[in-house]
C-alpha cells in the first residue's frame, strides 16, 4: 500500500464530522451502504482507506491519523489495544467472515478442480498480513491441497487484489472473501474449515472524534448495521 491514502487523510482532518476508517479489504463492497446509513443517522461522513489488515495495523502503529480500525483479524486490534494505539474499552468483534471461490468463466466449482492442468494460477491474499490469505492457506492445508497447489499460487496484497487477478485473467480462480463475491454468478461459499475469521474493531487512540467514532461502532452493532453486514456476506454470529 502506498502512502497516498494517509497523505490524503492528513490533508482533510480539519473537515468537520468526517470519520476516517481504516478498513479491511473484504469490506470494500459495503462502504457505500454503511456511509449512507450512518450519515442518515448521525449527519457524519465516512472516509474509507481499504487495505490488508496487517498493513493497516502497521500504519496505525506508525501514527496514521485514522479514527476507527475495522480489521479482518481480531488479533491485530487486540495488539494495538495492548500497545495503547487503540482504546481497549472500544474493542469489539463486529462480524465473522467466510471464504469464497470464484472464477471468471464459472467453471471452477470445487477446490479440487484447482489441481487440473488447465488451471495455471490460483490467487489468494498474502497470508503474512491478510487474514483471508491465512484462512485460505489453512483451508487448503486441511484438504490436503496446499503443497500440491503451491506452485500455482499467486499472492495479492489483499483480497480485493486477488479478485482483480481473477477478473483480469491473470489468475484462473481466486479464493477470496465471500463478501466480495456474494452477489456474483457462480461464486461458491466454501466450508468453514479454518479458524474463525473474527473481525474486530476499535477506536484509534489518537482520534480527535472519539465520541463520534464510538457512535459509529455502536451503529455497526445495531440492527441496521448488522443487516448491512449480513447483506454483504458477513455474519454477525460465530460460524462453526
Amino acid at each position: 500500500m502506498t502512502l497516498l491514502p494517509i497523505i490524503f487523510i492528513a490533508g482533510n482532518c480539519l473537515q468537520a464530522k468526517d470519520l476516517f476508517i481504516a478498513a479491511a479489504a473484504d469490506l470494500e463492497s459495503l462502504q457505500t451502504d454503511v456511509t449512507a446509513a450512518f450519515h442518515k443517522r448521525s449527519g457524519a461522513g465516512l472516509k474509507f482507506t481499504i487495505g490488508a489488515s496487517g498493513i493497516l495495523e502497521k500504519q496505525i502503529e506508525n501514527g496514521a491519523p485514522y479514527d476507527v480500525f475495522l480489521s479482518a483479524n481480531e488479533q491485530y486490534v487486540k495488539d494495538l489495544a495492548a500497545s495503547g494505539a487503540v482504546d481497549p474499552a472500544t474493542v469489539r468483534t463486529y462480524a465473522y467472515g467466510r471464504l469464497g471461490l470464484w472464477s471468471r468463466d464459472g467453471r471452477i466449482r470445487d477446490v479440487r478442480q484447482l489441481l487440473g492442468k488447465d488451471v495455471r494460477n490460483v490467487a489468494i491474499a498474502n497470508p503474512e498480513h491478510a487474514p483471508y490469505g491465512a484462512a485460505a492457506r489453512e483451508f487448503l492445508t486441511r484438504h490436503g491441497l496446499w503443497r500440491l497447489l503451491q506452485p500455482k499460487i499467486v499472492y495479492g496484497e489483499n483480497v480485493r487484489q486477488t479478485l482483480q487477478y481473477a477478473e483480469s485473467g491473470n489468475a484462473d480462480a481466486t479464493i477470496t472473501s465471500w463478501s466480495l463475491v456474494v452477489t456474483r454468478k457462480d461464486a461458491v461459499l466454501l466450508p468453514a474449515d479454518h479458524a474463525p475469521i473474527a473481525q474486530a474493531a476499535g477506536v484509534v487512540a489518537t482520534s480527535k472524534q472519539k465520541a463520534l467514532a464510538r457512535q459509529f461502532l455502536d451503529f455497526l452493532g445495531s440492527p441496521a448495521g448488522r443487516a448491512i453486514l449480513e447483506r454483504h456476506g458477513l455474519t454477525v454470529g460465530r460460524t462453526e
